[in-house]
């Protein structure tokens, strides 16, 4: 066992980390490292209840401040790493200051995707990744004002919903021809485009944003077509790219994310790497996985861990997520990619129905909107690879455990 353990990262992901080790009653030195001035916190709820001004910034954290102090966790925030010296087993920071480790873990997450258009860098501009982000926002987020998003995904998506809460004008622009088109199938899509439509929020689909127009503070977006809408403010939500330059530049195998193991080791011995960063191999659909979930941070965060404690321990799960809308949840359970069958659980017009999504007869994601049981139902189900009849998993009178049970 190492004796001196460093977290490079602050997020999710290092904060399970460091709390895995401790429960795991590992004595050495553990060291956490991260840029923002914020000990570990949740980010999901960055653009549903915090931004909603239901939530305070303590409420996130992952746990209470005394927690570091009480297990002799040493913290460095609002510390840059700028690079990885592996000879020397060194952490180099902008601040002058030399880090050393045994072993390190690279929590290093990832990063919102920049708009790269004309009038980007205008005032009243904003991303939503932080702590720090939302509290920009918040101000903005009075009755009437006019906000323009670009990016139909979950975090444009949630934000539109929050923002109609609170009596907003509210535009997303979505260069698909559909919502969330990257993860959900049409049905699912046209089920929350109807919802969104329903509660006043505008949609610009098949539309890019092709300049921000305004002197100083943004004032209008222009989309294709020459069309310009009025904005007070625009949250930019076009997705992530995972950090991974501080790998790359130490030697570390990088592909789509920073390469692992299924004990979450690099090419390193003495480095793992957990979370948004990295890229996994996942048995269940036999190909490499870079996930961008809570899910995925807290089960790579404690594989690392264990193995770091001399727990030999595997990851290979169904990977699930989730997304609140107004008063919808959406939770999500596999990977559709590459369905050839969907069958539809329950009636839309309910509000509460799934959709599953099946390949070759097997299921392998579930889409379910306030549809708990069934999300929970279909982990097992997808991880069990068992071919399963269209018709059956279509009668929502009978549980998935039992259509699974007499298949």
């Amino acid at each position: 066992m190492s004796k001196k353990i460093v977290i490079a990262g602050a997020g999710h992901a290092a904060g399970q980390v460091v709390a895995t080790l401790r429960q795991q009653e590992y004595k050495g030195q553990i060291v956490l490292v991260g840029d923002e001035s914020y000990l570990p916190y949740q980010r999901p709820p960055l653009s549903k209840g915090f931004l909603a001004g239901k939530m305070s910034a303590e409420r996130l954290h992952l746990k209470a401040d005394n927690f570091y102090d009480d297990h002799q966790i040493e913290t460095k925030l609002r510390t840059t790493i700028t690079a990885i010296d592996r000879d020397s087993k060194t952490l180099k920071t902008e601040e002058g200051e030399d880090i050393a480790y045994d072993k390190l873990v690279l929590a290093l997450g990832s990063r919102a995707r920049k708009l790269s258009v004309e009038g980007a860098n205008l005032m009243s501009v904003y991303y939503l990744r932080s702590i720090d982000d939302v509290e920009q926002i918040r101000p903005e987020m009075d009755v009437g004002r006019h906000l323009v998003i670009i990016g139909a995904g979950y975090i444009g998506l949630e934000a539109a919903a929050v923002a109609r809460s609170l009596g907003l004008d509210v535009t997303v622009i979505e260069m698909a021809d559909r919502v969330m088109s990257r993860v959900v199938s049409p049905e699912i899509s046209d089920f929350y485009q109807i919802e969104h439509t329903s509660k006043g929020v505008k949609l610009r689909l098949s539309s890019s944003a092709v300049a921000l127009r305004g002197k100083k503070r943004v004032k209008r977006v222009e989309i294709t077509g020459g069309e310009e809408i009025r904005a007070n403010f625009v949250i930019v939500a076009v997705g992530i790219l995972p950090n991974t330059e501080l790998a790359e530049q130490a030697g570390l195998d990088v592909n789509d994310g920073i390469i692992v193991d299924d004990r979450c080791m690099t090419s390193d011995k003495d480095i793992f790497a957990v979370g948004d960063c990295t890229s996994h191999p996942n048995d269940i659909y036999g190909r490499r996985l870079r996930l961008e979930s809570v899910h995925n941070a807290v089960e790579q965060a404690k594989t690392a861990a264990n193995n770091l404690c001399g727990i030999e321990t595997h990851y290979s799960q169904v990977p699930w997520f989730w997304s609140d809308q107004f008063d919808l949840k959406l939770q999500i359970a596999g990977l559709s990619e590459g369905y050839d069958d969907v069958v539809i659980r329950g009636n839309p017009a309910d509000r509460s129905f799934a959709c599953l999504y099946l390949k070759e007869g097997r299921l392998i994601a579930v889409d379910a909107v306030n549809a708990p049981r069934d999300f929970v139902q279909s982990k097992a189900l997808i991880a069990d690879r068992i071919v399963l009849s269209a018709d059956k998993l279509a009668d929502s009178a009978t549980s998935l455990k039992d259509i699974a049970a007499k298949a």
